[in-house]
């Protein structure tokens, strides 16, 4: 198989965050022989982990999600669809992916984040690439507090996000603060959500993403119709653990139609 199609934005400046950082968007097999078709789009943080090994946290183990897709999308699983992959800017990465400030960590910089995403890195895809542009065809997804910040925007924002990826998401933050905030929602519309969390996470982090899976049930999501939830065996809290989800958060929020 020929390597998944990658193009690099690199040093995209944000005036909401002052800073820069590189994107990176996957292209599914078709794209280019299908010149009017338009795709659906993943926003997924902590992008140096996703697509090489080269770049992410620990060298060597990343998310492969371009390998990945274009196996599903050429095994007829998944719908042909646009990833982007967006760096985080390291020692900031704390501040923008949590929503609250904690009194021991800091943060409260997502709503910042959110307008960085919605108001200056769409208007970049949907002008550069054939993306879809409606709700439901447009997800967000991460891990840790990536898929914390995932679950906020996304819960926050359904007029933008129809679906969410949120892997081992830190739902702990600031004593567990976004079940509370999904607790007191009124949700018009809710995303199709995948949920997940690996059994050697620790009790803390795998007993509140439990919890958070039952406050999402009361509020209305019905398992396997607009969430799924799975806790899986073994699976610690890294990049390895991730790459193994990829296939099946992909089959369950992006089926092939």
């Amino acid at each position: 198989m020929s390597s998944p199609e990658l193009r690099k934005h690199e040093q995209f400046a944000s005036r909401f965050l002052r800073n820069r950082r590189d994107i990176v968007v996957y292209l599914p097999p078709s794209y280019g022989s299908q010149e009017r078709r338009r795709f659906p789009v993943l926003y997924l943080q902590d992008g140096q982990n996703l697509f090489e090994g080269e770049t992410s946290f620990i060298p060597g183990q990343y998310w492969r999600v371009g390998e990945t897709a274009d196996e599903c999308i050429l095994g007829g699983e998944v719908e042909p669809l646009i990833i982007v992959g967006i760096y985080n800017a390291g020692k900031s990465r704390v501040r923008e992916y949590t929503p609250w400030r904690d009194a021991r960590h800091g943060g409260g910089g997502a709503d910042r984040y959110a307008k960085f995403l919605t108001e200056e890195l769409m208007p970049l895809v949907q002008a550069s690439y054939r993306v879809k542009h409606e709700p439901a065809e447009t997800g967000i997804g991460g891990s840790s507090l990536g898929g914390l910040l995932s679950l906020y925007v996304g819960l926050k924002m359904p007029q933008a996000f129809g679906k969410i990826a949120a892997l081992s998401p830190s739902v702990w933050w600031d004593r567990g603060r976004i079940q509370r905030f999904v607790s007191g929602a009124k949700p018009a519309l809710r995303p199709k959500l995948w949920l997940d969390v690996g059994t050697q996470e620790g009790p803390r982090t795998a007993d509140q993403v439990e919890r958070f899976r039952d406050v999402l049930v009361l509020k209305g999501w019905m398992l396997e119709r607009d969430l799924h939830f799975e806790s899986i065996e073994g699976a610690e809290h890294n990049e390895a653990a991730w790459a193994r989800r990829v296939g099946p958060f992909l089959r369950f929020l992006f089926p092939a139609k």
